[in-house]
């Protein structure tokens, strides 16, 4: 079948109606039994999904076929696309001052240094200082008085980067592991000659010797020990461009080529896998040149639009992703039933779900794990984790021998969850919450976030089967009028269509925990106003600070809940990050519209051609000689369709205006909050579902 990811419509686009929902009760019974092993794969309905925002018919289309087909490009705070636009280096201008004596005032220094850390250090520092200007071979590091206050050892190394940018400091700590003190040395480069690499003698000056105890042969952090421009700043923020990546596999593949632990590198939330994204990434103290040297080497990654800034990225630091999306394969009885599905669909919206992908794609879903863990069954949130897949390393080696040295030798590195449990296990037979504490915290919080997602989409879906479109009703959440716009929008770290829970590297934060913005109950001199629409209707993710509806629809909450043995107002046990009671919880809208929404009809006859142009195929127009010498090779056969750099794109036309051309394909262009799905906006066009892609 030449469609990877086609649509199957639920009903036909004729003779559409609101699909059928299973009662409550059974959807109920349903996710009550965690401990059973799923084998099939994850529908709508398991998780809420059931509703839909329109009756009008949808069409069918083919999603994904090719990942050049979901293109996302990161919208920033400030509300910039961010784009591959040039491969050009920032100017550095390093001074010549830099490598020379950054202080000449050394007297003026010393005195400043003396005031600051006392007589003793400021003596040891001066004779450091003196072996330094005879210019030793084998100056050793000093390490200076001990300092139990942080904030005045922040200080401290503060004023070496202010006043002797040539030497470098970081703090060493004690065996008792309570007192601390600041190392300082020499920094590699012109002022610096010793291997660093060697162990350190760390003195003390003036010929006294530090007691015993200190843990002062503690590597060197390479980056401080080179010598930073003052006037550049920190972190060196760059375009991450990949195809047919997570943005984790392509962080590694850099990471591993810097010689750079994933953790290094700052981002704001991950991107498609089977899709062509670009992204704002930061790594701290890296030169632009030394990223830009591996475009050469990089397959399917590009890196470019360099520049530095004083901060690193963490997650939810984006505004949203702008969307392009081509359906291909379209099927509709006419080119007015995908209009009126488009216009529908940008007028009204679609129901906010979280989607499938938020549930994982393991045989047991990532909120019943949550659920367990909720309940305090350590032992049974372990097994679901490591619920075997038939044929796997896990059935094979551990589940069937116990043999877990070769699973977690076999085992592949994406399963983070998995081998992390394994290792602990390994360690503490037996101590299983010990072994799930061995995960990831971001990995570990984010099984209980799948499972607050999964009573947010049942509630979405009674509140709209029971009340309707029509607008605001009694009772219902809403963002207070008062709260600016957005800011109350609750943001999900990650808008990956395709990222499995357990392939995430979760070595930087995947999941941040959700905002509390300002909400009120609707009462009936709302209504009479017609303050609010049904776009401001927000509903909880339940936690110690949220507010439930004050209508019929809290009730879902809690009847779910109460069914799958847990409990939304106490804890039943001491596992804090395991408990709804200590999570702040947080609201998320029902209805949201695709922003700056725009379509086409286009046609096609042979289905490997690209119908809409990627970054790099602009770049390579623009600058032709500069970016088709960093074109990749060997990537997918996609890459065979480049000729030149320029993507051969298909005639655009509209539907019914040649009979030579039987393929039909729907372009859409638009942008959603960071918290927001695109496959849910496409299933509200399409009336189909998604758990064939999920």
């Amino acid at each position: 079948m030449r469609c990877r990811h086609f649509l199957n419509p639920i009903l036909s686009p004729l003779s559409f109606a609101k699909p059928p929902s299973r009662p409550l009760a059974c959807r109920a019974r349903a996710v009550a039994q965690p401990l059973a092993q799923r084998r099939t794969a994850l529908a709508e309905p398991d998780v809420g999904i059931s509703r839909f925002a329109s009756s009008l018919p949808g069409f069918r289309g083919g999603l994904k076929q090719r990942y050049s087909d979901f293109i996302v490009h990161e919208v920033a705070r400030d509300g910039a696309l961010v784009r591959l636009t040039s491969f050009d280096l920032p100017d550095e201008d390093v001074d010549a001052g830099e490598e020379a004596d950054p202080d000449p005032d050394l007297p003026h220094s010393l005195e400043s240094f003396r005031l600051l850390c006392g007589d003793a250090d400021a003596d040891t520092l001066r004779e450091f200082l003196s072996r330094v200007s005879e210019d030793d071979s084998n100056v050793s590091p000093i390490i200076l008085s001990p300092d139990a206050d942080k904030a005045h050892r922040s200080e401290v190394h503060d004023f070496f980067k202010r006043n002797f940018k040539f030497l470098a400091t970081d703090t060493v700590e004690h065996n008792d592991g309570v007192q601390r003190c600041i190392r300082v040395r020499l920094k590699s480069g012109p002022r610096g000659r010793r291997n660093f690499g060697e162990k350190a003698r760390n003195r003390m000056g003036m010929g006294s010797s530090r007691p015993s105890g200190w843990r002062d042969d503690r590597p060197f952090d390479s980056r401080v020990s080179v010598i930073w421009p003052y006037h550049l700043g920190k972190y060196l923020r760059f375009h991450l461009y990949k195809e047919n990546k997570d943005t984790q596999e392509a962080l590694r593949v850099i990471g591993k080529m810097l010689g750079l632990q994933p953790r290094a590198f700052g981002f704001a939330g991950t991107k498609d896998k089977r899709a062509i994204t670009t992204q704002q990434v930061t790594l701290f103290r890296v030169h632009a040149s030394r990223l830009a040297a591996l475009n050469n080497k990089l397959i399917g990654i590009k890196v470019a639009d360099f520049n530095y800034v004083k901060e690193g990225l963490v997650l939810g630091q984006l505004m949203g992703n702008r969307f392009t999306i081509i359906l291909r394969s379209v099927v509709a009885e006419s080119e007015d039933v995908i209009k009126a599905a488009v216009d529908e669909l940008i007028n009204s919206g679609f129901i906010n779900y979280y989607g499938l992908q938020r549930f994982g794609s393991a045989s047991v879903p990532n909120h019943l794990v949550g659920a367990a863990l909720l309940r305090g069954e350590w032992r049974s949130a372990v097994s679901l984790i490591l619920d075997p897949r038939e044929g796997d390393i896990l059935e094979e080696h551990y589940k069937e021998h116990g043999d877990i040295d070769a699973a977690i030798r076999n085992f592949p590195r994406r399963l983070i969850a998995e081998r992390a449990i394994l290792q602990r296990l390994k360690k503490y037979p037996g101590n299983y919450l010990q072994a799930l504490m061995a995960i990831p915290r971001t990995l570990r919080l984010m099984y209980v976030h799948s499972y607050q997602s999964y009573l947010w989409n049942h509630a979405a879906s009674m509140r709209v089967g029971k009340y309707g479109f029509s607008g605001v009703i009694e009772g219902d959440l809403v963002y207070r009028k008062e709260c600016p716009f957005g800011e109350g929008s609750v943001t999900g770290a990650s808008n990956d269509d395709n990222a499995s829970a357990s392939e995430m590297d979760i070595s930087t934060e995947t999941l941040l925990e959700e905002t509390i913005q300002s909400v009120k109950i609707a009462d009936s001199e709302d209504l009479l106003k017609a303050v609010y629409t049904l776009e401001d209707v927000v509903l909880p993710l339940p936690g110690s600070e949220t507010l439930f509806p004050g209508n019929e629809v809290s009730g879902i909450y809690h009847e779910i809940a109460n069914k799958d043995g847990i409990s939304l107002t106490e804890s039943i046990h001491g596992v804090e990050e395991f408990s709804i009671t200590s999570i702040k919880g947080g609201y998320r809208r029902v209805m949201q519209r695709p922003i700056d929404c725009d379509w086409d009809l286009m046609t096609y006859t042979d289905a490997k051609i690209q119908l809409v142009e990627t970054d790099l195929d602009v770049l390579s127009k623009a600058k032709p000689s500069e970016a088709n010498k960093l074109l990749s090779t060997g990537t997918s056969y996609e890459d065979s369709l480049k000729t030149s750099g320029a993507t051969i794109l298909a005639e655009t036309k509209s539907i019914g205006s040649s009979d030579l051309l039987p393929e039909l394909a729907v372009k859409l262009t638009f942008t959603l909050p960071a918290s927001s799905y695109a496959t849910m906006a496409i299933r509200e066009l399409t009336k189909t579902s998604t758990s064939v892609f999920a």
